[in-house]
């Protein structure tokens, strides 16, 4: 690959154009790396766990990835893949990766909330990768815009829990849409969940060659060509089969011990998520604990933007005490002006507690 589609420009990676956008320099100048053999590469990883913290991955790791991944979704020469992630992630990386190695056509766009805003009428695209903020952005503001995706290999979604409400909404695409398991660490992913079609699952299927097992825990581990054959320990609590498919249950650092009984939070988000479908609830929110004297912790639903009138705030934590278990329910809202969020766009958990905890 020697060249790259910056939007509607394309680009020499042998004589680029005196000024680029931040986006189109990076990733500019990461492709001429590759192409000149560097065998090492530096990245950040996301923070949804933390500060982004450098993470080096290997060239042989990251071509591993890009082949399992090509082999996973038919991609071959000439198809045509949309970039519209920062690139300075693991995510957007491997999407040049992949370019690189199988010989993809780059379309290059700057990370946007709706991607397809940017794309001319009547292009079409046979693979790309997005979270799903930006899908849900997509069906909300320019549904017909999809249509470049009518013939597409793969849509591919990561880097966030998919809400109820999505995973309904891609029903109706033509295209495979998947959801990824994976981190920077593991060069991206390394399963895949099928979320529409007649294969459409509930588990994720590990990609050919990734060994998995659980630590004592039940937290998942993971080995194969992408981690070096070195087993990564992560803190995804897992409900792992025996034939490489596993259900993600949540972390193991966001348990919640309540009372003596240990709460998932994600379990409970599931929960909240179908309720505030229901009802049309467009805030965003996520489930935390706070100290209690009689509990230990109690769960705590944290909810962004203006509180709700009383009478529905406790409409809607009864309507949760009905559908979880006793401990398991939120015990009260909790309003925050604005989520503190990371470098990816996801929702930081712990800065918006330690923002609360210093107001």
């Amino acid at each position: 690959m020697n060249v790259v589609w910056f939007q509607k420009q394309k680009v020499s990676l042998a004589a680029l154009p005196p000024r680029l956008a931040d986006q189109e320099q990076h990733a500019a100048q990461f492709c001429k790396m590759w192409q000149q053999g560097q065998p090492e590469f530096w990245l950040l990883t996301s923070g949804s766990t933390g500060t982004p913290k450098p993470q080096c991955l290997t060239r042989a790791q990251m071509e591993a990835s890009a082949r399992l991944t090509g082999e996973a979704l038919g991609l071959t020469t000439g198809d045509k893949a949309l970039v519209c992630l920062p690139t300075r992630y693991i995510a957007g990386t491997m999407m040049l990766v992949r370019g690189l190695v199988l010989g993809l056509e780059l379309h290059l766009y700057p990370p946007h909330r709706n991607p397809l805003a940017l794309v001319a009428a009547g292009t079409s695209f046979d693979f790309t990768a997005m979270v799903p903020m930006q899908l849900e952005t997509i069906l909300r503001e320019t549904p017909q815009a999809l249509a470049a995706f009518a013939h597409a290999k793969a849509i591919l979604l990561g880097g966030a829990p998919l809400s109820a409400t999505l995973e309904e909404q891609v029903q109706a695409l033509p295209c495979p849409v998947y959801h990824t398991y994976g981190m920077t660490e593991t060069v991206s992913h390394v399963a895949l969940r099928r979320l529409n079609g007649p294969e459409r699952s509930a588990v994720f299927t590990s990609l050919p060659g990734i060994d998995l097992r659980l630590d004592d825990r039940g937290c998942l581990c993971i080995r194969g060509a992408v981690t070096n054959a070195q087993w990564i320990t992560t803190n995804d609590l897992v409900e792992l089969h025996a034939d490489g498919r596993f259900r993600w249950l949540g972390r193991a650092d966001h348990v919640i011990n309540s009372g003596g009984v240990k709460v998932q939070p994600e379990a409970v988000e599931q929960a909240v998520d179908k309720l505030w479908k229901e009802n049309k609830i467009a805030e965003r929110y996520f489930v935390g604990s706070q100290p209690d004297k009689y509990l230990g912790q109690c769960v705590v639903l944290f909810v962004e933007g203006m509180p709700f009138p009383p009478t529905r705030e406790e409409w809607l934590l009864e309507a949760l005490r009905e559908r979880l278990p006793r401990y398991h329910a939120p015990k009260r809202l909790l309003y925050v002006p604005s989520f503190e969020e990371t470098p990816t766009g996801k929702i930081d958990r712990t800065g918006t507690l330690q923002k609360l905890a210093r107001s």
